[in-house]
């Protein structure tokens, strides 16, 4: 898949296999790149691309969460461009060994997958640049800043801003060719309002990359912030209710089909404070 320019010096390369987006930002020093695709064979697939790109070398990449289809590309790019630095959240290393045990686990229950062998053939990197709540890297003739906007899909987040190109991108906390994705380190509560913080970074005219689909506008933005605003108020008032979490799909009135959301509604009854809980009517 080749690269496509969808901002001045933005380039997005659209995969197949999960429908992935990778991001390259060009600058006078060279090439920042946002995400690395699933195994470490695909990250050296990524980087045939950005050398047909002809913009220059790799001189940082960036992983917007801690999921394999944007991590696990990370040790292709040390072994073609050395010790480049990785960012991410701080919790990103914390939380990688238990996603790639995960992984792995699965890939090797289906080993007829045609990408399981790529998965067993990946070396996992951790990132080394860590950061808590907001990040600069300086390009040379340009900035990107990188900012925790709080949990949602994971509890470290990134969202990639390019103040002089208006671009976002967004990584997981917006998804465009499927509704976004809960899993069990998702925090359905707390999403709603890390979304409004990157709406605050997004103009009407902005290009907003997700992690996976085409880029979007603030539109788009602003309708999935309600529809994921609506899973978490839904969770909240059934709980406050006290139906019992096995009858919560069932009865709540959801923005996607229920059997998209069954770890949303367990996840978001985990989180909940016991205040906020009513004792099931029996």
């Amino acid at each position: 898949m080749a690269f496509v320019e969808v901002a001045d010096r933005v380039w997005v390369a659209r995969y197949e296999w999960f429908d992935v987006n990778v991001t390259a930002v060009g600058s006078e020093r060279g090439l920042l790149i946002v995400d690395t695709h699933g195994s470490q064979p695909a990250g050296h697939r990524v980087i045939d691309e950005l050398r047909r790109l002809s913009r220059g070398d790799v001189v940082a990449v960036v992983n917007t969460h801690v999921h394999f289809d944007h991590t696990f590309g990370n040790a292709a790019f040390r072994e073609e461009f050395g010790s480049v630095p990785i960012h991410a959240h701080e919790t990103v290393p914390e939380d990688l060994p238990e996603n790639e045990t995960r992984i792995r686990t699965a890939y090797a229950a289906e080993p007829e997958d045609p990408m399981a062998a790529e998965i067993e053939a990946t070396q996992v990197v951790a990132p080394d640049q860590l950061f808590s709540s907001v990040q600069v890297i300086d390009l040379g003739d340009r900035v990107v800043e990188l900012v925790h906007p709080g949990r949602g899909h994971t509890r470290g987040d990134v969202v990639v801003r390019v103040p002089d190109a208006d671009t976002v991108l967004a990584g997981d906390l917006v998804e465009e060719s499927a509704p976004p994705s809960y899993n069990n380190d998702s925090w359905p509560m707390d999403w709603p309002l890390s979304l409004d913080t990157v709406l605050s970074l997004v103009t009407p005219t902005t290009v907003v990359v997700p992690g996976h689909g085409a880029p979007v506008d603030r539109d788009f933005v602003e309708e999935q912030r309600n529809q994921i605003g609506i899973v978490a108020e839904t969770i909240r008032d059934l709980a406050t209710r006290g139906v019992p979490l096995e009858q919560a799909l069932a009865e709540g009135d959801w923005p996607w089909e229920p059997e998209r959301l069954e770890r949303a509604v367990a996840r978001g009854y985990e989180q909940l404070p016991r205040s906020q809980k009513r004792l099931p009517l029996i």
